[in-house]
């Protein structure tokens, strides 16, 4: 379904009046276009008011707004279309693949809990405490972790931020890379 291109363009002195005058055909075309094809409207219509932008930010607005809308929701959607023949599907583990199954999976298994819950051991107080209590087998909810620690429950995110952070510098540091030729600098 495409809706009839105006007979005289809106022409706009500035870019809000190009913007609310060319909305409602943007809606309808990015809906027209992404019918059936794999691909959202939304999308469409966020990459053609960025080609927008980027146009009004270089040479200026179009000459004629709706034909250049028609064409740039088209070329969009047939990049789209295109992207996503192109996408593959992120293959699913097989379902036989838990550590139960292969004893030498479950041993490393076994060894990466045991350092990972060792370097969490050796990081300081409060970082401890959290990602021990993030790490309990009882999962417990932020709510919970939040009055075991005593504090608020918007403050466990950033600080748990900072807490990984803190434990991947101090395994980057404990496992550090091997140089050229697998050799030590």
């Amino acid at each position: 379904m495409t809706l009839p291109v105006p007979a005289a363009p809106p022409t706009a002195a500035s870019p809000s009046a190009l913007f609310s005058s060319l909305r409602p055909l943007l809606a309808a075309e990015a809906v027209a276009e992404a019918a059936g094809g794999g691909v959202e409207p939304g999308d469409l219509e966020q990459a053609v008011w960025l080609r927008l932008l980027e146009l009004l930010d270089g040479s200026g607005p179009p000459p004629d707004p709706a034909g250049w809308l028609l064409h740039a929701v088209r070329t969009e959607a047939s990049l789209a279309r295109r992207a996503t023949r192109r996408e593959l599907p992120y293959p699913s583990p097989p379902a036989a693949t838990t550590d139960t199954a292969c004893p030498e999976r479950a041993a490393l298994s076994a060894e990466r809990r045991r350092v990972l819950r060792a370097a969490v051991g050796r990081l300081p107080g409060r970082c401890r405490r959290l990602l021990d209590a993030m790490l309990s087998p009882a999962d417990p909810t932020y709510r919970e972790i939040a009055g075991e620690l005593g504090m608020s429950q918007g403050s466990l995110g950033p600080m748990r931020s900072r807490c990984l952070g803190c434990l991947r510098r101090m395994l980057a540091a404990e496992v550090a890379a091997p140089g050229q030729r697998g050799m030590e600098r």
